[in-house]
This record gives C-alpha cells, structure tokens and sequence, in this order.
C-alpha cells in the first residue's frame, strides 16, 4: 500500500508511479527471478528508491502486491462470461485463458522464493488461490457444458491439477515469447475437454 496521508484519495501521480512499480516488477521477476533487484526495478520505473518503498516497505510487499494483480487478471469477476461472448465458445475461451493463467504462472515462476518469504509473513494468502482459480475453471466448463463444446463429466479440480503440472513442470518461461512445447500441452489440455464430435 501507498503512504499517502490516511483518508485523503492517493494523488494521480502518485497513483502512476506505483503502476510503473508493478509493470517493472513483473517485468523484472519475468525476466530475472529472486536475483531482480529493488534498485534496478526502480530505476526501470523512472522513479527513486525512495519512492518504492514509500508505495512498497519491502520486497515481500512488492511481490505481493505484483502477485495479487495477476492474479486478479485471471480471476475477475465476470471474465468467464467475457472471453465467451468475444471467443464465440467456452472451448476456445477457456483456451485463450490459459494463456493469460500461463503468463501469471511464468511470474509466480520468476517470485519463488519470495513468495514463499511473503507466504511465511502473511503479505501473501496462497489458500485462496487455488480456489479462486477452480471457480474460473469451473465457470468455463459450465459454460462449456450450456454449448456443448466442453464435457460435463469433469471437476474443476481435475483441470486446474492438470493445468498446474504442465505450466510448473516447464520452469519459468517468458509468456511473450511462449516456446512451441506450451501452446502445443495447452493444446492438447483443451483437446481432451471437448466434447466428442458426433458419429
């Protein structure tokens, strides 16, 4: 959170420099891992070290904070019935969330061993976040189950375990340049979700 004065709105500017903080931590966390430092991450900003950690007191709560809007990327509110109307299916919906998933797993990758610090510290509620993920999850296969281009005989569980193992089991990798051997799993992920086409 930002050290503005309590009870006053956080200044636009102020509101600003903490965006550039996250999109150059998670660039940084992406592209470097645990060896990223605040310093550079600053620097990348535009913005002083004492201006990080005015917004940020430790990397504990810059991780958590970048840990937390990804997550909110893939989990809002809202996005299942959002991808499905502009895919034109809950297959292809679903397929095109897993990249966005694939991109948040790849800086969750990159904040290992501080998350684990900000897990022990409390800056981070790892718990919820597999729920929060099976109710995307589940909401897909629903809709899938409504149009008929996902089966209905699977947990959300089940996938999001399938979905997790692949994406974990391939390190980090950076998601703009997604090497061929993720697209073709995810792939293979949606394929044996769809429904079978008739005889």
């Amino acid at each position: 959170m930002s050290r503005d004065s309590p009870g006053r709105r956080p200044r636009a500017d102020s509101l600003r420099n903490r965006d550039r903080l996250l999109t150059a931590a998670r660039k940084a966390f992406l592209s470097l891992g645990d060896e990223a430092s605040l310093e550079a991450i600053a620097r990348d900003a535009g913005v002083g070290i004492g201006t990080l950690y005015r917004h940020f007191p430790s990397r504990e709560s810059l991780v958590a904070a970048v840990y937390e809007g990804e997550l909110e990327t893939v989990t809002a509110p809202g996005l299942v019935d959002e991808m499905v109307a502009r895919e034109g299916s809950a297959a292809q919906a679903l397929r095109s969330w897993m990249n966005q998933y694939a991109a948040f797993v790849a800086t969750k990758h990159g904040m290992s061993d501080a998350l684990r610090a900000g897990m022990a510290s409390g800056d981070v509620q790892a718990g919820r976040t597999r729920q929060l993920v099976n109710g995307i999850v589940g909401g897909f296969l629903a809709a899938g189950a409504a149009d008929g281009s996902l089966r209905a005989d699977l947990a959300a569980d089940v996938v999001t375990t399938a979905l997790v193992g692949v994406l974990w089991s391939l390190g980090r990798t950076d998601p703009d340049q997604q090497p061929e051997q993720v697209r073709q799993l995810l792939d293979l992920i949606v394929s044996g979700l769809r429904t079978a086409p008739p005889h």
